[in-house]
């Protein structure tokens, strides 16, 4: 130590820019800093932004994209992707609904059932990806046709509206310091925590991110790679069910068979822009809850300063390019050193 203190000074200054750089490696960190900034953004923008009940709108706006963004990320994560999550997801509704409504079907066993239709999806895919070696988005993207057609033909093109309870019950509210605040927001909340733990405090989660990163030495090391990836494709479609759960509860029991059109990409964008790379292997279950609050805060933001809708999508469009050009410059960061 010298006399004038230098030493303790330049100590000092050496452990906050360590303590920086562990925060920026951190994948969430930089989605949760724009979080910030769009937020204070259109705070000093609009009067009714930075209020309780909006926010509260804005997680409402966030659990079905959100819901769906979690099997999404499960994906990605394996270095895949699911172009048919939305249309999965309606099909999902329709049934649940129309079994309620035209048939007369105990609610719990068509939620049930329902949601199982959407894992029966995603265990299709799993199983077309690794036993003919297509690739997901070919996959997918056929799934996605498909579904939208069995939707369309079961449904009859008709919109079904259930009264009961229980295909209503996560729309209801409960009230936090005077702001009321949904039940399917704490759901979708949870779900993401059950995400994490698997994906952070659990062998199968280690594996999930090993497989995107390196494939070959995950099998090389006795896991059964095909085995995994389908159960991941499953899980997603599961997810995707409690999504649609979610959305129907959300709507007073609405089933429609329009609902998700774009919410495969909502959620593509939502991953990305929560820090996960589409090459595989890297990113985080919490940045991608960042990102589909990114999504809905945008959205939202733009709404209320009466941007048409057609900005939105544009807008939406140039993050998901700016993201993926971050993620290249950082692998490519990466590769060099």
């Amino acid at each position: 130590m010298t006399t004038d203190g230098t030493a303790p000074i330049a100590a000092d200054t050496s452990s906050w820019r360590s303590r920086l750089a562990h925060l920026v490696r951190i994948p969430a960190f930089g989605p949760f800093v724009a979080l910030l900034l769009v937020c204070a953004y259109f705070a000093i923008r609009t009067d009714t932004f930075a209020t309780g009940d909006n926010f509260s709108l804005i997680l409402q706006q966030t659990i079905e994209v959100g819901v769906l963004a979690i099997g999404q990320t499960l994906i990605i994560l394996t270095a895949g992707i699911d172009l048919s999550c939305g249309a999965v997801m309606a099909f999902g509704t329709i049934v649940m609904t129309k079994l309620v409504v035209a048939n007369g079907w105990n609610p719990y066993l068509a939620i049930v059932l329902g949601i199982l239709a959407c894992g029966a999806f995603g265990l299709a895919n799993g199983l077309l990806v690794t036993t003919l070696r297509l690739p997901a988005f070919i996959v997918t993207l056929g799934t996605l046709g498909i579904a939208t057609a069995m939707t369309t033909i079961y449904s009859g093109s008709e919109t079904f509206s259930a009264e009961s309870r229980p295909l209503q019950f996560f729309g209801e509210t409960f009230s936090v310091g005077g702001t009321e605040i949904t039940y399917g927001t704490l759901a979708m909340l949870v779900l993401f925590a059950l995400a994490w733990f698997v994906l952070t405090h659990m062998k199968v989660g280690r594996h999930i991110y090993a497989l995107g990163d390196n494939p070959e030495a995950v099998r090389l090391s006795g896991v059964r790679t095909s085995r995994l990836l389908v159960g991941v494709y499953t899980v997603a479609g599961l997810a995707y069910g409690l999504a649609g759960y979610l959305l129907v509860t959300r709507s007073g029991g609405l089933g429609d068979p329009g609902a998700g059109q774009t919410d495969n990409l909502d959620s593509i964008t939502a991953v990305v822009i929560g820090g996960t790379s589409l090459f595989g292997g890297r990113g985080s279950i919490i940045g991608t809850l960042i990102g589909a609050l990114i999504v809905s805060v945008f959205r939202n933001g733009l709404i209320q300063q009466d941007v048409d809708a057609v900005y939105q999508v544009l807008i939406t469009g140039i993050l998901v390019i700016l993201a993926v050009a971050a993620d290249q410059i950082l692998r490519g960061k990466t590769r060099r050193a």
